[in-house]
C-alpha cells in the first residue's frame, strides 16, 4: 500500500480527513516542529498526510480562530507568534478558573485519582533528569487534567478547557524558557495532592492551585523581562 493510502486509510478510522489534518499540523505547533514564522504550505501539508488540499485547508481555518495561525498577506498561512499580553492575560485568568475548578472538584476527587496523578507527577519528576520540556508539558496537562476533571460545574470547567487550548502553541516552549520552574512545579504538585488528600478547605486549595499557576507565569515574565533587558 502507498503512503498515500496509508494516510486516507487511516483517516477514515482514526476521524474525518479535515480532523487528522487538524491534529496533525496542531501538535507539530505545539511540540515545536513549526516554530511561530512558519509557512504552512498547504499543498506540502497535503501530500505528507496524504489528503487533498481541502481538510487541510479546513484544519487551518480552525487553527486560525484558535489563534495559532495567522494570515498574512503575500505570504499566506504562518504559525503566530507567541503575544506576551495575550500570555500574560491567559495565564491569569486559567490561574483564577482552573484554581476554583481545583477547588470544586476536590471533594470528588478518590484515591484511585490521587494515585493516577502521583504516577503522573513521578513520571514529570524522571523527566526532569534528561529535560524534555515538550513532554513535560504534555505529562503537565495531564497530571492537572486529574484534578480539575471532575469540576462538577460545566461552565468553569469549559473556561478551563478555552484557557488550556489558548496556551496550546506556548506550552511546549513555557518549560523551556524557565527549566528550574519545572522542578519547583513537580513539589508544588505533590503539596497540592497532600492539601486534597487531608480534606483542607476549598479556599486553601484554590489559592495553592492559582499560586502554582501564577508561579510559572511569574517565571516566565521575569525571564522574558530579562531577555528584553539584555537585549538593550
Amino acid at each position: 500500500m502507498s503512503d498515500t493510502a496509508i494516510g486516507a486509510h487511516t483517516a477514515t478510522h482514526t476521524g474525518s480527513k479535515s480532523e487528522q489534518a487538524y491534529a496533525a499540523v496542531k501538535a507539530r505547533i505545539v511540540d515545536g516542529s513549526y516554530s511561530p514564522g512558519y509557512r504552512l504550505v498547504l499543498a506540502k501539508i497535503a501530500e505528507d498526510l496524504g489528503v487533498s488540499v481541502v481538510p487541510v485547508r479546513e484544519a487551518i481555518r480552525r487553527l486560525e480562530a484558535e489563534g495559532l495561525v495567522k494570515f498574512e498577506r503575500n505570504v499566506g498561512a504562518t504559525v503566530a507568534g507567541i503575544d506576551p499580553t495575550e500570555y500574560l492575560y491567559t495565564m491569569q485568568t486559567l490561574s483564577i478558573v482552573e484554581g476554583a475548578a481545583t477547588a470544586l472538584s476536590a471533594p470528588l476527587i478518590d484515591a484511585v485519582a490521587i494515585a493516577r496523578a502521583r504516577d503522573v507527577n513521578a513520571e514529570l519528576r524522571e523527566c526532569l533528569e534528561h529535560f524534555d520540556p515538550v513532554r513535560f508539558t504534555r505529562l503537565n496537562q495531564d497530571f492537572h487534567s486529574i484534578l480539575f476533571e471532575h469540576c462538577p460545574n460545566p461552565h468553569i470547567l469549559d473556561l478551563v478547557h478555552r484557557g488550556w487550548n489558548r496556551l496550546a502553541s506556548l506550552r511546549s516552549s513555557t518549560f523551556r524558557f524557565v527549566p528550574r520552574r519545572a522542578h519547583e512545579s513537580v513539589d508544588e504538585h505533590e503539596a497540592l495532592l497532600r492539601l486534597i488528600e487531608s480534606g483542607a478547605s476549598a479556599d486553601q486549595i484554590e489559592k495553592a492551585a492559582r499560586l502554582h499557576r501564577s508561579a510559572t507565569l511569574d517565571a516566565y515574565l521575569a525571564q522574558n523581562n530579562a531577555g528584553s533587558d539584555s537585549a538593550h
